[in-house]
């Protein structure tokens, strides 16, 4: 490949980063990164009207959380600047006024109620939305109908207009897409977006192939609901630079919910995330669960999106970001829709979670708990209790129920599950395993195991009935790893306290 890979990243700050965009960010850097490329992410703050204060500082949070830090970037800097497409205003007027020059634009002056009436005028049940394309723009206001003394006198008095493109009538126009293969459209069935609006700000028709152009971008990759718009994009780059100057193009498909195209309604009716991270709307206060907060690990998180919509052609599932660097192939990436299935999510959770290191969790776990106002000073009991519950932990918030108990004696005993069964002779029992175990020196789990079970041999019991209340009387409830590790991580004098306390309180319930 002669050109150097440089592909982008361009949201719009207008709310919440969706799965979708995160996956079109990892698709993004995952080509980058294999064919020694750059990652850019560039801004398109163009609708004002849309844009929503937190919105860019959070978009950027998420990529560093996901390990998807671009190269070049708002943040970042980088030869190509500015990088947010509303400090590149004046840029555009000039591409548009060279359209119009050419023959290929023309200036629009028609108001809001014009173009209603035009909606209204021409409606019909063929064509139920009116649209401003080749069959009505001779009709309307602009600079292909009024005389060239009256263009002049508005543009001179700063008349209110936008330029529009000039589709052409009849054309086919095609191009090559990367997982789709040839694409084709007819030119007559698109209408004459507009190109600059009437603030001087560029749509994203001009704005995305200008940018592309001057950032010398050399693939662009999007979701495909710009399909639509290609056409225009075709033509732009055609009248603009000339096809040569064109980025290879690829639409990758959509995720789909339960209802369709996966959407923060399907989040919120059947209970998973759909953001990267929390997102709070700024004008309702509404919090929007992320998957950070839900518990997911971000190693977690960029292998099932990579997943939704590309293989590598094995069974394999669970890669490193290194792994999918490397075997990452945009000919393997799917046309179709692909599901998103949040318990196969939650599986690949916990993979990872079971794959990764007490020490590289230890953080993770230290905020989760600090979280859940539990702060935790013994560090290295921490590291122990992670290495012994986490294999039983699908997200970072199980580990509060698996191991919070080691921290904090359990205010509630569940006491209810050990009444109907309890007996004079389990009673005797426990009151001679809590003599037994203070008077051993041996504090292991295999030295406590050893103890229960001659003990309950002495007291014809099955051990096998004893360590469900034994469980309980330590953790409060049916839940934790083996009981034995359990008591060990406690400590002589804990074990001992916890068995004395929920002896009393099962002998208030007898």
């Amino acid at each position: 490949m002669s050109k150097k890979v440089r592909v982008r990243f361009a949201p719009s700050p207008t709310g919440g980063l969706h799965v979708g965009g995160v996956r079109t960010v990892l698709y993004n850097y995952l080509f980058a990164k294999k064919l020694g490329g750059q990652f850019i992410v560039r801004v398109e703050d163009t609708d004002q009207s849309r844009y929503v204060p937190g919105a860019e500082e959070y978009i950027f949070d998420c990529l560093r959380w996901c390990g998807l830090e671009p190269d070049e970037s708002v943040q970042h800097g980088g030869p190509y600047g500015p990088y947010r497409q509303s400090e590149r205003k004046t840029l555009y007027r000039e591409y548009a006024a060279q359209l119009v020059a050419a023959g290929h634009a023309y200036y629009a002056f028609d108001t809001t109620a014009e173009l209603e009436q035009m909606r209204e005028k021409f409606r019909s049940t063929e064509n139920p939305s009116p649209q401003y394309d080749h069959h009505l723009r001779l009709k309307m206001r602009n600079s292909l109908t009024l005389p060239a003394e009256e263009i002049n006198k508005l543009l001179a008095a700063k008349t209110p207009h936008v330029i529009r493109i000039m589709m052409p009538v009849g054309k086919t126009v095609s191009f090559q897409d990367m997982i789709r293969g040839e694409v084709c459209f007819d030119t007559s069935l698109v209408d004459d977006k507009v190109l600059l609006k009437a603030d001087g700000m560029p749509t994203y028709h001009l704005a995305v192939v200008v940018d592309d152009y001057l950032m010398k971008i050399t693939h662009a990759f999007r979701g495909e609901e710009w399909l639509p718009s290609a056409p225009v994009h075709l033509l732009l780059w055609q009248y603009l630079f000339g096809w040569e100057e064109m980025p290879q193009w690829a639409h990758f498909p959509l995720l789909l919910g339960p209802s369709g195209k996966l959407s923060k309604r399907d989040g919120a009716k059947y209970g998973f995330p759909v953001f990267a991270m929390n997102w709070q709307d700024p004008k309702t206060g509404e919090t929007t669960e992320g998957f950070r907060e839900k518990g997911f690990l971000p190693s977690a998180f960029i292998n099932l999106l990579a997943l939704l919509g590309w293989n590598d052609g094995s069974e394999k599932e669970i890669f490193s970001k290194g792994e999918l660097i490397a075997s990452f192939d945009m000919a393997r990436v799917h046309s179709s829709g692909a599901k998103f299935d949040y318990e196969k999510a939650k599986w690949f959770n916990h993979e990872w979670i079971k794959r990764t290191s007490a020490s590289e969790l230890l953080p993770l776990v230290s905020n989760t708990f600090g979280k859940a106002n539990l702060q935790v000073t013994n560090v290295a009991l921490l590291e122990q209790v992670i290495t012994l519950v986490k294999d039983r932990c699908t997200l970072l918030t199980d580990f509060i129920e698996q191991g919070s108990f080691f921290f904090k004696r359990p205010t509630q005993i569940d006491t209810g599950s050990i009444l109907p069964k309890w007996s004079v002779e389990k009673s005797t029992f426990f009151d001679q395993l809590i003599h037994y175990y203070q008077q051993t020196n041996s504090w292991t789990a295999a030295a406590l195991e050893k103890i229960c079970k001659e003990l309950a041999q002495t007291h014809q019991l099955k051990t096998g009935e004893l360590l469900l209340p034994l469980r309980i009387m330590l953790v409060g409830g049916k839940f934790g790893p083996g009981v034995f590790d359990i008591a060990c991580l406690l400590g002589k004098d804990e074990t001992l306290e916890r068995l004395a306390q929920a002896k009393r309180l099962i002998l208030q319930g007898v």
